[in-house]
């Protein structure tokens, strides 16, 4: 068929030229909206500029062809072949390209918005500031693509293999790159905030100065992987392995990276202001100063002697214990919820419940926290539903008492600055709980026997030094008669049963691991 009988027939009404051979044909500027071209031959034709939009073109051939120019858009060209063809500015938003082979063609600025380009071949292709927003590109073929500049905001490019492909000042805001392969992909000043990557395979890809707020990197491969000046703010980072990664200033404000693997990484300049330093692996890493300013502009920075890198980068997350000299049983159970669940309504910070451990003879509930400074306050407010909390408290405030009557030689200046921080926050916390009836909670009453038992308060910091802040005289003794110990006071104030205090220097010591690093502070 000759482009002549073309032109007439499709004048005529006759969309079907299924199979036609119309190689080297020049159809440059044609009308051709809707017609059925499937498994036609238009290797090498001239389609510049044609109007092709809806037409079928499934499993044609348009190797070499050119396109540029031309409308394919909502077009059917599952399994075509444009391999090295010119669709430089075609326009083929929400065409299904379902399988389609495009290797090395050329889009450059071309309209792929909504496209359907699953399992396409797009190896070596040149997407320059191609826009691709809200396309379905999982488990494409982009290998050494280069797709500099272009946009793909809402993307789907999950399993998709980008290895070695140029995205470089992409927007990729929004993605979805779960399990994607992008080992050695150039992603530099890249916008990726909240991009989904986990489990993505970014080995040794460049990451430098991309956008990554708010992306899912949880499982993600990112050994080797350049993030020098990455902005990773409030990232997801769990399990993720970064070993040998260059994290030179990168941004890593309130990201979360428990379980990271940082073996052999470079965390020199980063700023890790709320970030949490537990469950970390860090052999081999090094890191000679952080950014712990919460705007990022290091008004906080902290030298750090190899030593020193060790401890900060190996934190525990801070607890308080609360040791119960008897067992929990159900009703119990549900009382002790009940009566969390009323303090939290007055006291926030005691957001999450405990974690129970019960044994036959004693119950121990464990608060966790992410910040030493909350140590105090949080014990002072869990302990609040036993009969045991007046002793407590007063411990508590006698422990900040006896170190605010510390010479200031003996503790410093920064550390005299912690203690009024804890004094503070200590009677803020004070302030909000007083309001709080723990014994009109329903059913506290009824399990007497429990929270009427002798208890231990235990504070452990983040390096993991311990702190009895209670303990009382009778703990232990198995077979006391409860009863004896008397009815809950109406009056928290009265009828408190005295506990040795713990040494000076010990609390001392405690607090001044709160904040270790204020020793290497810089001006």
């Amino acid at each position: 068929m000759n482009v002549d009988e073309l032109i007439v027939k499709y004048a005529a009404g006759v969309r079907n030229f299924v199979a036609a051979n119309l190689t080297e044909a020049n159809l440059s500027g044609i009308n051709l909206s809707g017609v059925n071209l499937s498994n036609a031959i238009l290797s090498v034709a001239n389609l510049s500029g044609a109007n092709l939009s809806g037409a079928n073109l499934s499993h044609a051939k348009l190797n070499v062809a050119r396109l540029s120019g031309a409308n394919l858009s909502k077009a059917i060209l599952n399994q075509a072949n444009f391999n090295v063809a010119n669709l430089i500015r075609a326009d083929m938003g929400g065409a299904e390209l379902v399988q389609a082979a495009l290797i090395r063609a050329e889009l450059i600025r071309a309209e792929l918005s909504g496209c359907n380009l699953r399992s396409a071949n797009l190896s070596g292709a040149d997407l320059r500031e191609a826009t691709l927003r809200q396309a379905n590109l999982s488990r494409a073929s982009l290998n050494e693509a280069n797709l500099r500049g272009a946009f793909l905001t809402g993307a789907n490019l999950e399993q998709a293999n980008l290895n070695g492909t140029d995205l470089s000042r992409t927007d990729l805001s929004g993605a979805n790159l779960r399990e994607a392969e992008l080992r050695q992909a150039n992603l530099s000043r890249a916008n990726l905030s909240g991009a989904d990557m986990s489990g993505a395979n970014l080995r040794w890809a460049d990451l430098s100065g991309a956008n990554l707020r708010w992306a899912d990197l949880s499982g993600a491969k990112l050994s080797g992987a350049n993030l020098i000046g990455a902005d990773l703010s409030n990232a997801n980072l769990l399990n993720a392995s970064l070993v040998h990664a260059d994290l030179t200033q990168a941004r890593l404000i309130k990201a979360d990276w428990i379980g990271a693997d940082l073996t052999g990484a470079i965390l020199t300049g980063a700023k890790l202001y709320a970030v949490s330093r537990f469950g970390l692996k860090t052999e081999g890493m090094t890191c000679e100063w952080v950014d712990l300013s919460p705007d990022g502009d290091r008004t906080e920075i902290f030298r750090l002697t190899t030593e020193e890198s060790k401890k900060f980068f190996n934190e525990t997350l801070p607890t308080v214990r609360i040791i119960v000299d008897a067992p929990l049983d159900m009703e119990a159970n549900l009382a002790l919820a009940t009566t969390y669940h009323h303090i939290a309504k007055h006291y926030p910070g005691i957001g999450n419940p405990p974690s129970l451990e019960v044994s036959s003879r004693k119950t121990i509930l464990t608060f966790r926290m992410d910040s030493n400074d909350q140590l105090f306050p949080l014990a002072y407010v869990a302990i609040l539903p036993f009969y045991d909390a007046a002793a407590t408290h007063k411990n508590i405030i006698a422990l900040l008492h006896i170190l605010q009557s510390q010479n200031i030689d003996t503790l410093g200046l920064k550390d005299n600055y912690r203690i009024k921080q804890l004094t503070a926050a200590l009677s803020k916390t004070i302030n909000q709980v007083s309001a709080i009836d723990i014994f009109q909670v329903p059913g506290l009453k009824d399990k007497v026997n429990f929270f009427h038992a002798p208890t231990q308060t235990v504070l452990n910091n983040s390096t993991d030094q311990t702190l009895n802040v209670y303990h009382h005289p009778v703990f232990g003794k198995r077979f006391m008669n409860l009863s004896n110990l008397g009815s809950p006071p109406k009056n928290p104030s009265i009828e408190i049963q005295n506990s040795t205090l713990p040494p000076v220097g010990t609390v001392i010591e405690f607090i001044k691991e709160f904040n270790y690093l204020e020793k290497s502070q810089q001006s």
